[in-house]
């Protein structure tokens, strides 16, 4: 399939009926008064102008409660998104939610308008991280409203973030294994950052909370990562997207932001992997070479070669030596005394430990 283009479309929480304590978009919502049906019209048609390639185009609802905002408006924003759709110029329509906005009656009212896809913003299925982060609703309504999505046929899609209040990594975990019950289509794993104007900044403030650090986060993402992969679930995010507002110093008052997280934790994964692979031989001072595609290159290297390095001194290498290979992304191609080629979901299903 060719990359997806994104038509981002920013609703924010009018209709939200709760506060969550990491949440500052009520806020938000309250000095935003543009977004309506000629600002997303306009918008539509802006980014269609930008697209060169025009296959595979996404009209995608951000902002966390679109089923929460007045019906009216539901009605009014879908209604030019379909008229788009009907006319072959965009090929789906991707919308996320809270859990306890989700009935029949909405679903019903999605599938008229051919929304493809709705993600639910989750964020645990712990009672006590769900309880501290004051989610307004309870782990039951997130499978009930996940059952519901499924059986009209939309692709499920769910959110989970990491290091909320009175989270931990069994709690972490414990919410991966009831994703996988779940079955989703899609998973977005987001570390918790300390937005301004929410509770869990004055809370940082007053040192009652505590966000991971950089390498917690990256730790917890790449154990979840791989339980994911192996488990044929499709993680298509890690961590917030930056814009001008989220950054460090910005909206971003701390925690484990990092513009290329993602980057991060793969590249950690496939340190793990060839470490695992070679640890039982004869590395040192030896000269390993590595054939892959260049998306595994630039993981295997890492920023400022950070990863490679790492690798050379866990295997005590003489060197490391990475090359392009025609291969997919899910195979390695090693030399050391002989030429070894592994598939990377098979190895980590068999050889690698997760949660």
């Amino acid at each position: 399939m060719s990359k997806i283009n994104i038509i981002p479309i920013f609703v924010p929480h009018l209709g939200c009926p709760n506060d969550c304590v990491f949440c500052n978009q009520k806020k938000i919502a309250s000095e935003i008064t543009d977004v309506d049906e000629s600002y997303l019209d306009a918008r539509i048609k802006e980014y269609l102008s930008y697209f060169r390639d025009k296959s595979n185009i996404e009209i995608a609802f951000y902002g966390g409660s679109f089923t929460a905002i007045n019906l009216d408006k539901q009605e009014s924003f879908l209604k030019i998104a379909k008229s788009y759709k009907n006319l072959g110029l965009i090929h789906r329509i991707r919308l996320s939610t809270r859990p306890d906005c989700i009935d029949e009656n909405i679903l019903s009212m999605l599938k008229k308008y051919g929304v493809d896809i709705i993600e639910l913003g989750v964020q645990s299925l712990n009672e006590d991280v769900l309880l501290k982060s004051k989610r307004g609703h309870d782990a039951d309504c997130v499978f009930k409203s996940s059952d519901l999505i499924k059986s009209w046929g939309f692709t499920l899609g769910l959110q989970q973030m990491i290091g909320l209040p009175g989270d931990d990594k069994e709690k972490i975990y414990y919410t991966a294994c009831k994703f996988k019950e779940i079955d989703p289509d899609i998973v977005r794993i987001y570390p918790s950052l300390v937005i301004t104007q929410t509770q869990m900044e004055k809370d940082y403030l007053k040192g009652i909370y505590n966000p991971l650090t950089l390498n917690e986060a990256v730790e917890i993402s790449k154990e979840l990562l791989k339980f994911y992969r192996i488990n044929d679930i499709d993680v298509i995010r890690i961590g917030l997207q930056p814009t001008e507002n989220i950054q460090l110093g910005k909206d971003v008052v701390a925690g484990p932001f990092h513009p290329s997280i993602r980057q991060l934790v793969e590249g950690e994964i496939m340190r793990d992997i060839i470490v695992d692979y070679f640890k039982d031989r004869n590395t040192n001072n030896k000269d390993l070479f590595i054939f892959c595609s260049n998306k595994n290159i630039s993981n295997l290297s890492g920023q400022k070669k950070i990863v490679k390095n790492k690798i050379i001194k866990d295997l005590n290498l003489s060197s490391l030596k990475l090359s392009y290979r025609d291969l997919p992304d899910s195979k390695l191609m090693f030399f050391l005394d002989k030429e070894e080629t592994i598939n990377i979901k098979d190895y980590l299903k068999t050889e690698i430990k997760c949660i």
